[in-house]
């Protein structure tokens, strides 16, 4: 009777045992265009016989699979069939997989296009790669960070290993813009360089992303004042079943995630991260001592499956202190000689709201950003007496930002179309003490000034011959009132034109052209003497002409070859006038860029030719 005992507690702890390594895949699947339900879709692990068929409201869950990285195979009669890659499945938490299917808008005879394993959408169907979370994590030396990801591939260069500046294309460090669910964020970094966007270390928290939809070319429509590139950041819904915690332990911070419901229409995601460097940089004996916070958040509200609220939060606090005891040698003293000590944080939070109609929808997004820049430097680093200070720099920059855009599905046409404004302030007071042919000379400079930004945008997209033809046409226009040059959109006015064309269900041609206009950064549109703005009838949108053309090769076992040429084309791009410099030329390295006397007269064009193998998961 012991025996028998033994042996059934033994067999229910190893059935208990083998159910918990067990993960889950679950979600919904849904019209992409009205967000209703797909019920009885097919859902099937590729490479087994797994699957499961989704329920009257479009639910779904499989269980019962071992921890790892997993495709989902998503296929519905009258839908375009899906593959969601690179699913990683443990045993801490489900797989929350929301699947987004399109309507096909025609039967296909005689000619069948194998659905691509990577992401082509109609506005920009080529310059276009989208990265899963999974190749984020694995990245060799990305350390979780999707700037040094986007480093590795073809045509991004950076001016530093230890910096995130990224130079796409040819262009500077300030003409990319970054979208994380639909919220423009104009800060991506810690310590980022005021004027441009780069920075030592990215603060997105990996564990909140899906994927990254990353455009160096063919930008679509609603996305504006960028010149060389254009990132969307995808976030994870919270889980809905409980509360779940992740601890995260990277090579220069740590982590913590917290996520669940509130209720039964309610998901949150939550996480704070906290810096180590300074003691790292302590041990190392280095003379400055950096250290960081940043918090991130997502919360989510669905009412109904017509209505949607999602609250976005991204913010960071930086400081960076001078380490006294590090003043051995030469280099140690010249360091705390030279270095000030820095103060930053910065913070964007969002609402977007979307409603699903029959035939499409409508967003609506309002946000707020605020990035705070201050630094100071003592003479011999001794702050006991004022009369040390040699520099005091505090700079603020303000941005309120409305946009409201509908897309919809007509006849086989995919039409979007919107308005956008923007109400920005921008401040600065800055005391420096400088030498100059052996005299010593008093900065004081304070600026302040603000200003409307608007603009409109219409893109359209069909598919023709069986869809083996993409065509897609989009106009935008941008204006403010800073100065009479800008203010009318008309003479911003971009357009641009797509294509791709299938030439069997393995090669792509794609094309894009397109004129693109960016608005200087603030430290130059504010750059005053004797409260004037002196660069206010100097400065114009910097405009650039693309240019770009490729084949596109997929393989049948998830992998693609890409071959791109580029051509770009600039105009009025700001000269600085006392440090005789392009501004294209600076911007990766810390403080701040721009904030002197400029004039945008400078032309200039880039070329070159990418090639780019990419492989996604496919059978282990």
């Amino acid at each position: 009777m012991k025996k028998l005992l033994i042996t059934v507690l033994v067999s229910f702890a190893l059935a208990f045992t083998v159910q918990a390594q067990t993960g889950i895949i679950k979600g919904r699947v849904y019209n992409a265009i009205n967000n209703e339900p797909i019920m009885f879709a097919n859902l099937i692990i590729e490479g087994s016989v797994t699957g499961v068929t989704s329920d009257l409201d479009g639910n779904y869950e499989l269980k019962n699979l071992e921890p790892g990285t997993y495709n989902l195979k998503a296929s519905y009669l009258g839908f375009r069939g899906i593959t969601m890659y690179e699913i990683e499945v443990t045993n801490s938490k489900p797989a929350v997989i929301d699947i987004a299917m399109e309507e096909n808008a025609e039967q296909l005879e005689e000619v069948v296009v194998k659905a691509s394993p990577f992401n082509k959408t109609e506005e920009s169907p080529v310059s276009l790669r989208t990265v899963g979370v999974a190749e984020i994590q694995r990245n060799p030396g990305g350390n979780r960070d999707i700037s040094r990801v986007i480093q590795s591939l073809p045509g991004v260069t950076t001016t530093a290993s230890f910096r995130n500046d990224l130079l796409i294309r040819g262009g500077g460090p300030n003409e990319n813009r970054f979208y994380l669910d639909d919220v423009e964020v104009p800060v991506i970094n810690h310590f980022a360089t005021q004027g441009a966007s780069g920075g030592p270390n990215g603060l997105i928290n990996v564990d909140f992303l899906r994927e990254v939809d990353f455009f160096s070319g063919a930008f679509p429509a609603n996305r504006g004042n960028a010149l060389s590139s254009v990132f969307n950041f995808k976030q994870k819904d919270g889980r809905d079943d409980r509360l779940g915690f992740r601890g995260t332990v990277g090579a220069s911070d740590l982590a913590l995630t917290l996520e669940g419901p509130i209720g039964d229409k309610t998901t949150f995601l939550v996480s704070a991260r906290r810096s180590y460097l300074q003691f790292l940089f302590t041990l190392l004996e280095l003379p400055f001592l950096p250290s960081y916070w940043d918090f991130q958040t997502k919360v989510k509200y669905k009412p109904d499956n017509k209505n949607e609220f999602t609250f976005i939060g991204l913010g960071a606090i930086d400081r960076s202190v001078l380490n006294l005891e590090a003043n051995e040698t030469e280099e140690q003293q010249f360091l705390l000689d030279n270095l000030p000590e820095q103060f930053q944080w910065n913070y964007t939070n969002g609402l977007v709201y979307k409603r699903y109609r029959d035939n499409g929808y409508l967003t609506f997004v309002v946000s707020r950003s605020m990035l705070n820049n201050e630094s100071t430097k003592y003479r011999n680093n001794d702050d006991s007496d004022p009369d040390n200070l040699t520099q005091n720099y505090v700079s603020q920059e303000i941005e309120n930002k409305v946009r409201a855009e509908i897309t919809s599905r007509t006849n086989g046409y995919k039409i979007n179309f919107g308005v956008n404004y923007e109400f920005a302030k921008y401040n600065l007071d800055n005391f420096a003490l400088f030498s100059l042919n052996g005299n010593v000379f008093e900065q004081n400079q304070e600026s302040a000034f603000s200003m409307n930004k608007y603009g409109f945008f219409g893109q359209i997209s069909k598919k023709y011959l069986d869809e083996k033809l993409i065509v897609s046409l989009g106009i935008r226009a941008d204006g403010n009132d800073f100065n009479e040059e800008m203010r009318n959109p008309l003479e911003q006015f971009s357009p641009r034109f797509s294509a791709a064309y299938a030439i069997n269900e393995q090669f792509i041609l794609n094309f894009n052209t397109g004129l693109y206009y960016q608005l200087p950064a603030y430290t130059l549109l504010g750059y005053q003497e004797n409260d004037v703005l002196v660069n206010q009838d100097r400065i114009d949108y910097i405009e650039a002409f693309h240019v770009v053309g490729g084949i596109e090769f997929n393989t049948k076992k998830n992998s693609k070859f890409t071959l791109e040429g580029f051509y770009k084309l600039y105009d009025n791009y700001p000269f600085l006038l006392r440090d005789s410099l392009n501004i294209a030329n600076i911007g990766g390295d810390f403080g701040a860029i721009g904030n002197e006397p400029a004039i945008s007269n400078r032309a200039g064009r880039t070329y070159g030719l990418e090639a780019l193998f990419q492989q996604k998961f496919y059978k282990g």
